[in-house]
Formats: structure tokens, sequence, C-alpha cells
């Protein structure tokens, strides 16, 4: 066989065998995702890009990538952003976003060939968002966390507690964690309180965490909060995956 013909028929069975996002942006306004790669992994899209109200934007992925996704709000043209900043750039190239941010979590064809993947409120809140699988998906454990959607539709930023709120002149644009407002080691799950048995938030000086689940029972509220927030699918070969914003 022709090398180059042999190379075509590699290449379209390794697109054919990776996941493919949808970045969808329903706000009104215009966001800037962010994307990072987990170590060891790339930096889709060199990190960022614009996405006007209303519009969608692909994305092909390795079959094992891992990293997350987030949504930076009033970006100026040099890459400054009123939340979600990643270094005043536009693409983040490995920079995360500045908390508080919410997060979209993923390791594609990871333990036992499964995904997994979360949305996440560990650092914080900043917008509504959800992550589902599409296309092609075999169900493994048929519950609630399986090939289900995962998320925080709600608008936490009306409801944020004072002292977690981050405000600007138009009003609350963001809800911070514990973590980040009071950086002490119960709130961090740190020091003494750095695994599950010694960091629960039903014990910290303020349960935090309860109002974000209440809210939004399908994400992380804090770090141990995995039984609750950890979804998984498995691709058939390789599911595809929307990650919404101002679902």
């Amino acid at each position: 066989m022709d090398f180059k013909l042999a190379l075509f028929f590699v290449q379209t069975a390794a697109i054919t065998m990776a996941h493919v996002i949808t970045i969808k942006n329903n706000c009104p306004f215009t966001i800037w995702p962010g994307i990072q790669g987990n170590p060891g992994h790339g930096h889709l899209e060199n990190g960022g890009f614009s996405l006007g109200a209303h519009k969608t934007h692909t994305i092909n992925t390795p079959r094992d990538w891992a990293g997350r996704i987030w949504g930076r709000t009033k970006c100026s043209g040099q890459g400054k952003c009123e939340t979600g900043d990643c270094g005043n750039k536009i693409k983040c190239n490995g920079a995360g976003g500045v908390p508080p941010v919410s997060l979209a979590e993923m390791t594609f064809t990871g333990s036992g060939g499964l995904d997994f993947y979360d949305v996440s409120l560990v650092d914080g809140y900043n917008l509504p968002i959800r992550m589902l699988p599409t296309g092609q998906f075999s169900y493994t454990k048929k519950d609630k966390y399986d090939c289900k959607a995962a998320g925080c539709v709600a608008d936490l930023n009306s409801m944020c507690p004072s002292e977690l709120a981050v405000k600007t002149g138009s009003g609350v644009v963001a809800c911070k964690s514990a973590c980040e407002r009071f950086n002490t080691d119960t709130y961090c799950c740190r020091g003494a309180h750095k695994t599950p048995a010694t960091c629960k938030s039903s014990s910290w000086p303020k349960n935090y965490p309860a109002f974000f689940k209440k809210a939004c029972p399908e994400a992380y509220s804090y770090a141990y909060d995995d039984t609750t927030s950890t979804f998984t699918c498995r691709g058939n070969p390789s599911t595809k995956y929307d990650v919404i914003f101002c679902p």
C-alpha cells in the first residue's frame, strides 16, 4: 500500500476514534471559553477563543484527552476578563482560570475505558453550565450518574451569600468558594482536613457547600463531593459531548 494512502487511513481512524466536544454559548452575550489540558495533555485551541451569543464551536480531542473548560466574561481585546481571567490573554496556553469560575472537567477513556466528567463549583461559580454526552454511547451502571447531564443551571450569582459575592458596578458577577474567600485548612480540605474522613462540610463553621449543592445537585460543591458529582459514560466507539453555557 502507498505510504501516503496508509497514513491517510491511520489519520482517518484516529479522527473517528477521537472525541468531539461542541461548546455552545446560549448566553445573550459573548463569552470566551478557556481550555486547559491536564498535565501531559494538550491545551486544545491554544487554550481559548471568543464565542458570540447563541454560537457554537466544535473541537476534536484525542481519545484519551483530559482537562477542563470554563467560560470567561467581559474580556477586553487584550484578553483581560472580568471573570475567569487566565493571565490577560485570549488564548490561555496552559494557564487556568482565576477563581471564582464554573468548570466542566473531563477524563476521556479513563479507568475501565470509561469517560469521567463533572461540573465543579470547587473553585466557585461565574456562569451556569451543563455537560452531557450525545451521539452513540453505552449505558453501563444504568443509574443517575451513567451518561446523564452534569451541571449547574441555577443563577447562583443572584443568591450568593454576601460574604462570598464578587461585585462590580453592574452587581454580583461571581460567587467565591469558602476556600477562596477564607483560605483556612478547614474550608480548603488541607492539613489535618485533607482526607474525606476529616473534611466533611457538615462540620465546617458554616456549611457553604450545602448552599451550592441545594441549588446545583449535579455539580461538585467541595473537594470530597465525589459520590454525588462524578458522571461516567462509555463511548461507542467514542462519545461526543456538549458543554453548554447558560443552558
